[in-house]
């Protein structure tokens, strides 16, 4: 397992792209300015901080309140009321990974399921209700 990024889920994402751009001077990955994901690189080290739009996830996990309620068209209507930071860890074995954690008494709160068509992700809580995303990396970028 290796850890891959600390995600920050916002509902400014072009504030919050700037910020880390410009203010930090940290570099971005695609140019996404206005979202709804850019990972941003230091310097040195292969970790690095990614911001992903709220609604986003919300969307993906199904618009819980903790990340915010959806409308009908999927904009988000109501604030989050928890979630700002996503651990992502990056697995070689998906599956057989989540088959682990359900032995030792965890629990997966959605997937395994395709993210894109390069990786699939899956998603459960710590003990204080933080998320975590396990990744299994099916195409790497060239």
């Amino acid at each position: 397992m290796e850890l891959a990024q600390v995600r920050l889920l916002v509902t400014d994402f072009s504030a919050c792209y700037h910020f880390y751009a410009e203010v930090l001077g940290l570099k971005p990955q695609s140019g996404a300015v206005e979202g709804p994901y850019e990972k941003f690189s230091p310097a040195t080290g292969s970790a690095g901080i990614a911001l992903q739009d709220r609604s986003m996830m919300a969307r993906f996990l199904g618009g819980t309140g903790e990340l915010g309620e959806l409308g009908e068209s999927g904009e988000l209507v109501e604030p989050a009321t928890g979630h700002r930071s996503l651990v992502v860890l990056r697995v070689d074995d998906l599956d057989a990974y989540c088959a682990q954690i359900t032995e030792r008494g965890g629990t997966i709160a959605h997937g395994p399921t395709p993210l894109t068509d390069r990786m699939r992700v899956a998603h459960l809580k710590d003990p204080e209700g933080n998320l975590v995303e396990l990744q299994e990396w099916l195409l790497l970028r060239g």
